[in-house]
């Protein structure tokens, strides 16, 4: 017996040798692959790339776009940006699946306004990902990835728009002036907010005037306003027993009114510089927020399509839903269209000043 014990012992010696030669991750790893370079202070990077009051933690410029992709994960001012949409998209996924699965979901006319509204969460996630990943490769590419970051902003708008017209609107609202206009109106907000974000960053220059904070934010804040009439008309004449996506509603409001706050203020580094470079600066806090608001959002938007979805195309009619669906690549490709000429304008005045450098 303490024979076969022995035999037994010594191919399981064999075995965890073989294991040992393996290949590890790092020996799979092309030696070509370029690897991120240390992060720098404010003063190494030019002036367009500093934050207020953020002191460290930056990228340098200039690196192979393969190095901004690994910083990925890498750790500077910007890593918690890009896993904060990230992690989002993924909370998503699963919330949509686990919907759809209890739902018996299936993709008709009637599913088309809540299929929009995730294409637009991943949309603007997607660009938002994309911007703070790769902005710091050169100044081309930062006026590129943010101006590309506002289309979908303006994308996700919209789907919300949508999803808050055909689910969450009340027959009272849709007969006021503001129901018979929503959706033209939400075009026009959608698209305006786009461009007001595209011409405050190509017109201002750091440190920024308080009036490109103001160009930024009028028009956001009217496609809010706009956006979420109907949600904020039901949460004030409906009783909320026996409306379970309600507390959702007013989850996501009250999420986004704070992730306004920190997009429009630098807290808290304002008051700590330096010690919020990495962990904790304002829009870092923006992120978080705005994702537990679209996370809400889906949550809400399914509840009422649970009710309502047998009832969708007999309240609106196939013509009504198919303009508004069709509306959105419509305004995907307006918005996109204004940020290539916004930055068409941009690389004429960043080539003026390599001339004058010259």
């Amino acid at each position: 017996m303490s024979g076969d014990i022995l035999q037994r012992f010594s191919i399981f010696s064999l075995n965890v040798k073989h294991l040992s030669r393996f290949p590890r991750f790092s020996d799979l790893t092309p030696s070509s692959l370029p690897l991120p370079s240390p992060t720098v202070t404010a003063s190494q990077v030019p002036l367009l790339f500093r934050e207020p009051y953020i002191l460290s933690g930056y990228r340098p410029i200039q690196q192979d776009w393969r190095c901004y992709l690994l910083s990925l994960f890498q750790r500077h001012n910007e890593s918690l940006n890009v896993w904060t949409h990230l992690l989002a998209a993924v909370v998503l996924l699963i919330r949509w699946w686990a919907n759809v699965d209890a739902l018996g979901y299936t993709l008709d006319a009637a599913s088309l306004p809540l299929s929009l509204f995730l294409v637009s969460s991943f949309t603007y996630l997607f660009f938002s990902v994309t911007a703070h990943l790769f902005q710091s490769h050169s100044e081309h590419a930062h006026y590129f990835f943010f101006f590309m970051d506002y289309v979908g902003v303006a994308v996700y708008q919209y789907g919300c728009s949508l999803g808050h017209y055909f689910y969450t609107s009340q027959p009272a609202w849709r007969e006021s002036c503001v129901g018979l206009l929503f959706l033209p109106g939400a075009v026009f907000f959608g698209w305006l907010s786009c461009a007001g974000c595209c011409f405050a960053k190509a017109r201002y220059r750091r440190p920024y005037p308080l009036r490109r904070k103001i160009c930024q934010i009028i028009p956001t804040a009217l496609a809010y306003l706009l956006d979420i009439s109907p949600v904020a008309h039901r949460l004030f004449t409906v009783s909320w027993m026996g409306e379970p996506s309600l507390p959702f509603h007013a989850l996501q409001i009250a999420s986004f009114l704070l992730s306004a706050l920190f997009f429009s203020c630098p807290i808290p580094e304002r008051f700590f510089p330096g010690l919020c470079d990495f962990v904790g600066h304002g829009h870092q806090i923006f992120h978080l927020f705005l994702s537990l608001c679209t996370v809400c959002q889906l949550e809400a938007l399914f509840q009422d399509y649970s009710v309502r979805r047998d009832t969708v195309l007999e309240v609106f009619g196939d013509r009504q839903l198919w303009w508004a669906c069709v509306s959105f690549p419509a305004l995907f490709l307006g918005c996109t269209l204004t940020a290539l000429i916004t930055m068409r304008h941009v690389n004429r005045q960043l080539q003026g000043k390599q001339d004058r450098e010259k």
